[in-house]
């Protein structure tokens, strides 16, 4: 007897094959690969247990693993489990969609609100003075605002190159840009572990790169070193950007 095989069960198995894509690559990113592994095997065999070979008492006792081991497996992977459902949420088609059907204006930003910006990083890049200026965009920082120092002031250059200036007490945090406004400064921001970042990048780099990979904002360093500036966004640096292209990243709405 064949088994029939319909355009429903290819769609199936391709929702299934993109899922477990996106968990591997969440897994990878986390270092946590060796775990993925070992759970995929461990279902792979239970369901080998009790629906093929249909051992009953071997397959009763897996069943009452794997409802316990969910439980577990929510509490261990919490934090990729968040970063999965935030990914699919901060998608630029799925933000297309929401403000399409809740009718919300796309926030636009003029060259007036960008210039302050690049003007700053092109002067404290010719200084080496290091600046980390995180620019949110879908998703709200209220937890890192929390973290430092609000300002809530219109954005300047003069103000920027002062917070960020060498004996400022805030020029070591990040400071948050939000709604054409400098919402807080001195703010502490997730470091990232990533073992595939170069080891001349520094901390104030690694949490440009953290706060990327954590939420959807952009995130522009300008290195004490080397005076170099650098944008991260969706967990991938762009090293020695210009200030022309800083300027046009801004201006095509990436953040």
């Amino acid at each position: 007897m064949f088994l029939s095989f319909g355009i429903k069960d290819l769609i199936d198995i391709l929702l299934v094959a993109t899922l477990l894509y996106y968990a591997y690559r969440l897994m990878k990113e986390s270092r946590s690969l060796n775990i993925f592994f070992g759970v995929l095997i461990f279902i792979v065999f239970w369901l080998f247990v009790s629906q093929i070979l249909e051992m009953r008492l071997l397959g009763t006792l897996l069943d009452r693993i794997v409802s316990v081991g969910a439980i577990a497996l929510l509490i261990l992977f919490q934090d990729e489990i968040r970063k999965f459902f935030s990914t699919i949420g901060t998608h630029e088609r799925v933000r297309a969609a929401v403000r399409f059907f809740s009718g919300e204006q796309k926030q636009t930003h003029t060259r007036e609100d960008i210039m302050p910006i690049v003007m700053a990083c092109l002067s404290m890049s010719k200084q080496k003075v290091g600046a980390l200026i995180v620019m949110q965009r879908s998703l709200p920082l209220t937890d890192f605002v929390r973290s430092g120092e609000l300002i809530d002031a219109r954005i300047s250059q003069r103000l920027i190159e002062n917070i960020f200036f060498k004996n400022s007490p805030l020029h070591d945090g990040g400071m948050i840009i939000s709604h054409k406004r400098i919402t807080a400064a001195g703010c502490i921001l997730p470091v990232s572990h990533d073992l595939s970042l170069p080891k001349e990048l520094g901390l104030r780099h690694r949490a440009a790169m953290g706060i990327s990979q954590e939420t959807d904002a952009l995130a522009i360093v300008v290195s004490e070193e080397t005076g170099n500036i650098s944008i991260a966004f969706r967990g991938s640096f762009q090293l020695h950007v210009t200030a022309e292209d800083l300027e046009r990243i801004l201006t095509e709405d990436a953040f």
